[in-house]
């Protein structure tokens, strides 16, 4: 069993930054890609970032790129989301998430690519 706990966000005002940490616990001897999501209210949840181990190769979504950047450590099984130039509509709950399993780039995007995931840190951006 792998537990994900991410750490850091909060309140933040626009134009501000802010980074987000998500370390692991209990057996994750494969990891292929670890990356993040965010849920807004009302909304469904949509991808953020992923970094693929294998390369390693960073995806991101267009409304995020240029301003949010992925990190990890693949020995330490750890992310970090550096969150830059915030705007109010990327308020939302931020969920970390782990591949295990060896899914195919095409899927990086994708929610059901992700076997393992964390319970969500609350980012505000006010406005």
């Amino acid at each position: 069993q792998v537990q994900l706990v991410e750490s850091g966000g909060g309140l933040v005002q626009a134009g501000g930054s802010t980074r987000l940490s998500c370390g692991t616990s209990g057996r994750t001897s494969r990891n292929y890609c670890m990356a993040w999501f965010r849920q807004a209210p009302g909304k469904e949840r949509e991808f953020v970032a992923a970094l693929r181990w294998g390369g390693p190769t960073t995806h991101y979504a267009d409304s995020v790129k240029g301003r949010f950047t992925i990190s990890g450590n693949n020995a330490a099984n750890t992310v970090y989301l550096q969150m830059n130039s915030l705007k109010p509509e990327d308020t939302g709950v931020y969920y970390c998430a782990v591949d295990t399993l060896g899914t195919s780039d095409w899927g990086t995007r994708l929610t059901t690519s992700y076997d393992y995931w964390g319970r969500g840190t609350q980012v505000t951006v006010s406005s």
